[in-house]
């Protein structure tokens, strides 16, 4: 049933160096996925600690914290979806892997698979890229410091 792939380690070894590179892609999106999760963990930490001042505060101090708030649930949910779309690709990538080692032990050929899904693992990461840097820059822009701050001076004291 199973061609000389089992008895042939060349034929392992040769499947094994295929998926190394799959692999090492898997090594970059979890790496990816550990900088989203902090970054929505951080977003998330922000957010609690706006809640209770929400409610506690009246007027324009109130709309500014509203305002703050909506910038963050908007970034959570730009994170939640980099963090999908990643993986997403690195389940793709674990598909390849599983067809080239299917290609190796069955003998059938599942080039067109592979490659179809090797496209969609890129095309599912660089969608996850940049949703996340459409992110990053809502975060920056968010807390880059007002006008009035910069400009403003301390009355002097008699």
């Amino acid at each position: 049933m199973f061609p000389d792939f089992a008895s042939s380690p060349t034929q392992v070894a040769h499947t094994i160096q295929l998926a190394v590179a799959p692999i090492f892609l898997l090594a970059g999106v979890g790496a990816f996925l550990n900088v989203c999760a902090g970054r929505l963990s951080r977003i998330v930490d922000r957010a609690r600690d706006l809640e209770p001042r929400i409610l506690e505060t009246r007027g324009s101090e109130h709309d500014r914290l509203i305002a703050q708030i909506r910038i963050l649930d908007r970034r959570m949910v730009l994170v939640s979806r980099a963090i999908f779309l990643a993986v997403l690709s690195a389940i793709l990538t674990c598909a390849v892997v599983i067809l080239l080692f299917a290609t190796g032990l069955t003998g059938l050929s599942f080039g067109t698979p592979i490659a179809v899904l090797f496209i969609a693992t890129m095309v599912a990461i660089g969608a996850g890229f940049f949703v996340f840097l459409i992110e990053t820059r809502l975060g920056a822009r968010a807390v880059r410091i007002s006008s009035e701050i910069l400009q403003h001076e301390a009355d002097a004291q008699d």
